[in-house]
C-alpha cells in the first residue's frame, strides 16, 4: 500500500506565522539598505516590464468575452501570440510538436492518478526522447524529413491518450482560474514577462562558444561529431542541447526561444502538480507560481541554452512524483532522476536528498524486484554522453577529472573557476541575496529576495511543519551544489523547489489579506530587480528586440558583430574559422568548423599564447597552416602585433568588417579545408 498523501497542515497560531513573515520582510529591508542593494535597482528596465505588462492587459481585455471572462486565459493568449511573432511561428510549431509527442511517450510511464498528469508526462517524455536520441547523435539521420514524420506518427498513434490527458488539464486550469481569478491573471502576467526572454536571439557567451555547437551540427550535417580538442565540453552531458537541436532541425534555424517557452510551461505545470499533491489552497498555489515566475534568474535561463531551466522543471516534476498519491511512480521517477544527470551531473547530485526522502517515504512499498530494470533505464537515459566520451577519449567525465583520466584530448588538469570560491558559511544565502555579483554573473539582487523574506516561514516550517522531511530534502537540494563552489546558478533548481513549498498552509494562518499583500509585495520587489539577472536585460537588448522583431542586425551590430560577419561567409565554404580573441570565441554556430584560442580549447590556447611571443608572426603562420585555418575573426584594433604580423605573412585579406571587428580571409593554398 502506498504511503498516504501528506496531510493538510494543522493550523498554527497566526501570531507565530505573522511574526516570522514580518521578521523576514524586515531583514530584507535592512539588507537592501545596509548593503546599498537598492542602488542597483534597474529602474528603467523595471519601467519597461510594467509597460509590457500593461500592454498585455490592454490587448487581452477584448478577448475576455471570447474566453468566458477569464482574464488569465486572455493574457496567456496574448503572450503566446507575442512568442510566435518574436520567436518564430515554425520554431513554436516544432516545439509544440515535440511537446505533444513527448506527452504521448510520457503517458506510458506516469501513473494515471498523478495530479496535473499532462505536465509531468510531457517532462518525462522530453527526457526520454533526449536520452534515446543521445545515443544516435553520430548517425546522419537528424533531418527535418525524419523528425517531423516521426513526431507526427507518435502523436497520431497516441492521440487518444493525449486528448484524455489534455481534457482534465484544461478543466483543471479553468477550475484553478475560477477559484482565484485575479491571482491567476497576475501569475500569468508574470510568467509572460519571463517568457519575453524567449524572444531574444542567442547572445549569451556559453551559448555562442559551446551550446550552439551541437544544435548547429545537427542542423547543418544531420549528425554530431564531437571533437574535444576543439571544444573541451564537446562530450559534456547533452540532453538539453539535444532537445534544442531537434527543435532547430525541425524549424531549420536556431530555436532555443521556443524550446525554452515549452520548459517554462512545464515548470509551471510541474510546480502546480506538486502543489496539488500537497493540498495547497487555490490562492497558495497561485502565490507559489507567481513567486516562481518573478524570480529574476528565470529570465536569464529562458534567454539561452543553460541547463538550469530544464533542470528546474524536472526537479519539480520529480518532487511531484515522489509526494503524489499515485502508485506506479518508479518508471517516471527513474526517467526524471536520470534526466537530471543527463542535463548536468550537479543537478542529479542535488536531487539525491529527494531520492533519499522518496526511499524513506515509500520504504514499505519499494518495488525491489524492479530495481535492476530501473537501473538499466537510468543508464539508458542518463549515460549516452559519458559512454561516448569514454570510448572516444578514455575519460567518461571529460573535461572534468582529466588530471585523473589523463585523456590526450586536453591537458591533464583539474578544472576550477576561482571566481566562485567566496566561501561556504552560515550567512551564504544572505550574501548571495545582497552581494550577488560575487556568486553569479549579474548585479546585486539578481537572485531575488524570497529566500530572506520568507526565511521565517522556512524556519517555522522546519521546526513545526508536517512536511519537515520534504523541506529538509529541498533545502539540501539547494545547498549541496554550493558546497564545492559557491556558484548560485547551480543552486537554482533546488531554490525554486524550496520556495514553491513555503506558501503552503500560510494563507489560513496569516489571513487572506496579509497573505495576499505580502506575496504581492515580494513579487513586485523581485520583478523590480529582474533585469539584474543578466546583461541581456540590464542593457537595451529587449528594447532593440521590441523595435525590430524580424531583424536582429542592428542588435548584433552593437553587441555581437561577430555573428553578422559569420553570416557573410560564402555559401558552400568549409574552411575552418579561427576566433583569435580568447575572450570572444563565438564560433559554435558554425557547426564544427569553428576554432578558438579560449580556455575551451586548451591545447590551441597554449599554441596561441606561444605564437604571441613570436613578434615575426611566423608562429601564427604555422598555427594557421597546422589547423587548416581559412578565416580569422577578431578585433583589428586589439589584435596583438604578433597576430597582425602572422596575418600579413599568411597573405590574409580583409573580407568583411563591422566597426573594428574584422573577418580576414587566408589564401586557400595555405589553409586546407576543416575536416
Amino acid at each position: 500500500m502506498s504511503a498516504s498523501p501528506l496531510a493538510i497542515d494543522p493550523p498554527l497560531p497566526s501570531r507565530a506565522m505573522r511574526t516570522a513573515l514580518a521578521l523576514g520582510f524586515a531583514a530584507t529591508a535592512a539588507g537592501l539598505f545596509v548593503h546599498d542593494t537598492w542602488r542597483a535597482l534597474p529602474a528603467e528596465r523595471f519601467a519597461l516590464s510594467l509597460v509590457l505588462a500593461a500592454l498585455a492587459c490592454l490587448l487581452a481585455w477584448p478577448l475576455r468575452a471570447r474566453l468566458r471572462g477569464k482574464m488569465a486565459s486572455a493574457i496567456a493568449a496574448i503572450w503566446f501570440l507575442a512568442l510566435v511573432v518574436y520567436a518564430g511561428a515554425l520554431p513554436v510549431l516544432a516545439a509544440a510538436a515535440l511537446g505533444l509527442a513527448a506527452l504521448g511517450v510520457g503517458l506510458w510511464l506516469v501513473p494515471v492518478r498523478m495530479p496535473a498528469r499532462a505536465a509531468i508526462a510531457a517532462s518525462v517524455g522530453l527526457i526520454a526522447i533526449a536520452g534515446l536520441a543521445g545515443w544516435t547523435l553520430a548517425w546522419p539521420i537528424h533531418r527535418a524529413v525524419v523528425w517531423w514524420p516521426l513526431l507526427v506518427v507518435v502523436v497520431a498513434w497516441r492521440h487518444r491518450a493525449i486528448l484524455d490527458a489534455l481534457r482534465p488539464a484544461l478543466a483543471g486550469w479553468r477550475a484553478a482560474v475560477d477559484a482565484a481569478p485575479r491571482a491567476a491573471a497576475a501569475t500569468v502576467l508574470l510568467f509572460g514577462l519571463a517568457s519575453t526572454a524567449c524572444w531574444l536571439p542567442s547572445l549569451q557567451m556559453d551559448d555562442l562558444t559551446y551550446h550552439l555547437g551541437l544544435p548547429a551540427q545537427l542542423r547543418l550535417h544531420a549528425a554530431y561529431a564531437p571533437d574535444a580538442r576543439v571544444q573541451m565540453w564537446a562530450y559534456a552531458p547533452w540532453a538539453g542541447d539535444v532537445l534544442h537541436g531537434l527543435v532547430g532541425v525541425m524549424a531549420g534555424r536556431e530555436a532555443h526561444g521556443a524550446m525554452n517557452a515549452l520548459w517554462l510551461l512545464l515548470t509551471a505545470g510541474a510546480a502546480g502538480a506538486l502543489l496539488t499533491a500537497l493540498h495547497a489552497a487555490p490562492r497558495e498555489r497561485w502565490a507559489a507560481l507567481a513567486l516562481l515566475a518573478s524570480l529574476p534568474p528565470l529570465v536569464w535561463m529562458a534567454a539561452g541554452q543553460q541547463t538550469e531551466l530544464a533542470a528546474t522543471a524536472v526537479t519539480l516534476a520529480l518532487a511531484a512524483v515522489i509526494v503524489a498519491d499515485a502508485p506506479g511512480r518508479l518508471w517516471a521517477g527513474t526517467v526524471l532522476f536520470a534526466g537530471l544527470f543527463a542535463l548536468k551531473p550537479v543537478h542529479g547530485i542535488a536531487a539525491l536528498p529527494l531520492l533519499a526522502y522518496a526511499a524513506w517515504r515509500h520504504r514499505h512499498t519499494l518495488p525491489w524486484s524492479r530495481m535492476p530494470a530501473a537501473i538499466a533505464l537510468f543508464a539508458l537515459v542518463a549515460l549516452s554522453s559519458e559512454a561516448m566520451a569514454w570510448r572516444a577519449t578514455g575519460n567518461p567525465l571529460l573535461p572534468l577529472f582529466n588530471h585523473v583520466f589523463r585523456a590526450p584530448a586536453m591537458p591533464p588538469i583539474a578544472l576550477d573557476d576561482a571566481r566562485w570560491h567566496a566561501g561556504f558559511a552560515p550567512d551564504l544565502l544572505w550574501r548571495m541575496t545582497f552581494d550577488t555579483d560575487r556568486y553569479y554573473e549579474g548585479w546585486d539582487g539578481a537572485l531575488g529576495f524570497a529566500a530572506i523574506a520568507l526565511g521565517g516561514l522556512w524556519l517555522l516550517a522546519l521546526l513545526r511543519g508536517p512536511r519537515r522531511g520534504l523541506l529538509v530534502s529541498a533545502s539540501l537540494a539547494m545547498l549541496l551544489p554550493l558546497l564545492p563552489m559557491q556558484y548560485a546558478r547551480y543552486a537554482w533548481p533546488g531554490l525554486c523547489l524550496l520556495l514553491v513549498l513555503l506558501p503552503i498552509g500560510a494563507e489560513a494562518r496569516l489571513g487572506r489579506r496579509a497573505f495576499a499583500w505580502s506575496f504581492v509585495a515580494l513579487c513586485v520587489l523581485d520583478l523590480a530587480f529582474q533585469a539584474n539577472a543578466s546583461w541581456l536585460h540590464h542593457a537595451s537588448v529587449m528594447k532593440r528586440t521590441l523595435r525590430s522583431p524580424f531583424d536582429d542586425a542592428a542588435l548584433l551590430r552593437d553587441w555581437l558583430p561577430e555573428r553578422l560577419l559569420l553570416r557573410r561567409l560564402p555559401p558552400g565554404d568549409r574552411g575552418a574559422v579561427l576566433a583569435a580573441d580568447p575572450g570572444r570565441g563565438f564560433v559554435a554556430e558554425l557547426g564544427g568548423r569553428g576554432r578558438t584560442v579560449s580556455p575551451h580549447a586548451p591545447w590551441l590556447q597554449r599554441e596561441a599564447q606561444a605564437a604571441d611571443g613570436d613578434g615575426s608572426g611566423a608562429a601564427w603562420r604555422r598555427l594557421f597552416a597546422a589547423h587548416g585555418i581559412r578565416w580569422v575573426l577578431g578585433d583589428a584594433a586589439d589584435a596583438s602585433p604578433a597576430l597582425r604580423a602572422g596575418l600579413d605573412r599568411a597573405g590574409a585579406q580583409t573580407f568583411a568588417r563591422e566597426g573594428t571587428t574584422t573577418l580576414w580571409r587566408l589564401p586557400p593554398a595555405s589553409a586546407p579545408e576543416a575536416p
